[in-house]
């Protein structure tokens, strides 16, 4: 894992390097806005490498300052280096047709100049997205199951990467906007905690978690971000004593009549099979299924599963990565069905890294389960 990530680093820097100097290029006739271009761009980079470090540790003063500014220079380069390949490609296709190259320094600078003002507005826009979250609502009932009237009201969250970019604040508001709904019971699937517990525990998370108010109680299942960070049977305590109920390969029965099955995070390649889980539970009841990564949805579908609830996609998070990612998956966000059983993916409510939703949203997801 370490070594992979510092390969994509080392691409990833390249790519900056291409950026930074084509830029240099484009206002090399503007000494005052090269010199600008160059600093700016270096406070950009080391920020990057500083609030990667920073997500882990948190342990200096101005630590989320310098997270959010490297966080949103993920953004910013991979901007840049899609404006300056596609300025490059006009560049050729004019040099081959033959137009005047005179007026190329000009477009190179214009479209630099335009191209940061459309970035700008764009990461404005993205910032609002993310802040002001959406709540889904909808309606479930088993497939091939009598319906008798009754009705549970699930509040699924998943991805709220608690640390040092969700803090306590937002955790707060996040907590507000739950019990807003009055739900019977919140279901969190998966990737509670970005990546170290010590950014949590230093601002007493579990003081807010203790806060949400559900009937029939607030249940997790952990997701790759537990197992990233290390310490997840310390994470899991924690959540624990914030008053959630952790579901690892495990069953609770809701009321009395509905199941909730948590399974381990697939990081975990020693988890139980989810037909293992279900085997010793009530055929007469409905089955809810909670696991973070929507992987081999047919699995749900072949062991009788009336609904999987799931997140980890992020739907990409931003442009245009949420393109790459709805190539990744059966379902990489909203609703989707197989056979007899449905599926929600989430988008998730917080995010990872940059606080920006760029053509997608963050969300919380009310189901009225009938049943």
């Amino acid at each position: 894992m370490k070594y992979m990530f510092l390969m994509l680093l080392l691409v990833y820097s390249l790519l900056v390097a291409y950026a930074v100097w084509r830029g240099c290029v484009a206002l090399r006739g503007l000494p005052v806005l090269r010199n600008v271009w160059l600093s700016g761009s270096l406070v950009l980079y080391v920020c990057l490498l500083a609030g990667t470090w920073a997500g882990m540790h948190a342990g200096f003063p101005g630590a989320r300052v310098v997270a959010f500014v490297g966080h949103t220079a993920i953004i910013v380069f991979l901007y840049l280096i899609v404006l300056f390949l596609l300025t490059d490609l006009v560049c050729l296709v004019a040099r081959v047709a033959g137009w005047a190259s005179g007026g190329m320094v000009t477009f190179r600078c214009g479209a630099l100049g335009a191209g940061v003002l459309v970035i700008v507005a764009v990461l404005v826009a993205g910032n609002w997205r993310f802040n002001h979250p959406q709540v889904v609502e909808m309606e479930l009932s088993p497939l091939g199951r009598p319906v008798q009237g009754r009705e549970l009201r699930l509040l699924l969250v998943s991805d709220v990467h608690l640390g040092l970019t969700i803090g306590k604040e937002r955790l707060q508001h996040y907590v507000d906007l739950i019990n807003a709904r009055r739900p019977d019971a919140v279901l969190l699937a998966g990737d509670v905690f970005d990546n170290a517990l010590a950014p949590v525990e230093r601002q007493h998370m579990h003081e807010e978690l203790a806060r949400l108010r559900a009937p029939l109680g607030v249940y997790a299942v952990p997701g790759n971000h537990e197992y990233i960070g290390g310490q997840i049977d310390a994470k899991m305590a924690y959540l624990e004593r914030g008053g959630v109920r952790v579901l690892r390969d495990s069953a609770v029965l809701l009321g009395g009549e509905v199941y909730v099955v948590g399974r381990d995070d697939r990081t975990n390649l020693r988890r139980k099979p989810l037909a293992e889980l279900m085997k010793p539970l009530a055929g007469d009841k409905p089955v809810i299924v909670l696991d973070h990564q929507p992987y081999h949805l047919e699995e749900a579908e072949a062991c009788g599963a009336d609904l999987q609830l799931s997140g980890h996609t992020h739907d990409g998070q931003f442009f245009p990565v949420n393109l790459v990612v709805r190539s990744m998956y059966e379902n990489p966000h909203g609703y989707s069905r197989r056979g007899q059983t449905h599926y929600y993916v989430s988008s998730g409510l917080g995010i990872w890294g940059p606080q920006y939703r760029i053509g997608t949203r963050s969300e919380m997801v009310l189901i009225r389960f009938l049943y």
